[in-house]
């Protein structure tokens, strides 16, 4: 297993070719991570920043807690918590290729949707709707990611990946900052 507790960069980049898991009541879902972004806590777009809140405590928990938060209250994203107890850092899980239960991932994106259907592509290209697609809820903050329904599986290709760097989207303060990672060839990610 990799080690949640060291640089949050470092973790966002590695965390790509991961597959994050949810065993549900519904069935299970998975999907390889193609796309992340870090958040450390001496930048302005992260929500450990200004000071520990009730909203924000599990980015300050031990490595591998899961911080869920919702965002134009509407969408919720889901976050690992990264680096050192009481050091407010994360990494946003922000896209995947989908692997396993793709008609489950389907039907909770309809659900939510007005569209008839989606693409493979378009199920998990974006935090809001990895979050929906996997079955992810506000109920899950907290929970540590290898001691739950929600964990991660190491990579079964060892083929190294070409890793793009670049900087945040969807966000305002912090934008200019490189803390998005994604794989190069990748058709899932969000945005290239």
């Amino acid at each position: 297993m990799m080690l949640l507790e060291k640089d949050t960069l470092t973790i966002a980049k590695e965390l790509l070719g991961w597959s994050l898991v949810h065993e549900s009541e519904e069935g299970t879902t998975a999907g390889i991570i193609v796309e992340t972004e870090g958040y450390l806590q001496d930048d302005p777009a992260c929500h450990a920043y200004r000071k520990k809140s009730p909203r924000n405590a599990p980015m300050f928990g031990e490595a591998g807690t899961i911080y869920v938060y919702q965002i134009y209250g509407m969408h919720f994203c889901v976050n690992i918590s990264t680096n050192k107890k009481d050091i407010g850092e994360a990494v946003l899980i922000r896209a995947l290729e989908p692997t396993i239960g793709q008609d489950l991932m389907q039907k909770r994106r309809l659900a939510l949707s007005k569209v008839q259907s989606f693409r493979p592509h378009e199920l998990c290209s974006g935090p809001g709707k990895l979050v929906q697609a996997m079955g992810i809820h506000k109920g899950m903050n907290n929970w540590m990611i290898q001691e739950s329904k929600l964990y991660l599986l190491p990579p079964v290709n060892e083929k190294p990946l070409e890793i793009i760097t670049t900087t945040r989207i969807g966000i305002t303060q912090g934008a200019e900052l490189p803390y998005r990672f994604y794989v190069e060839d990748s058709k899932f990610v969000s945005k290239k």
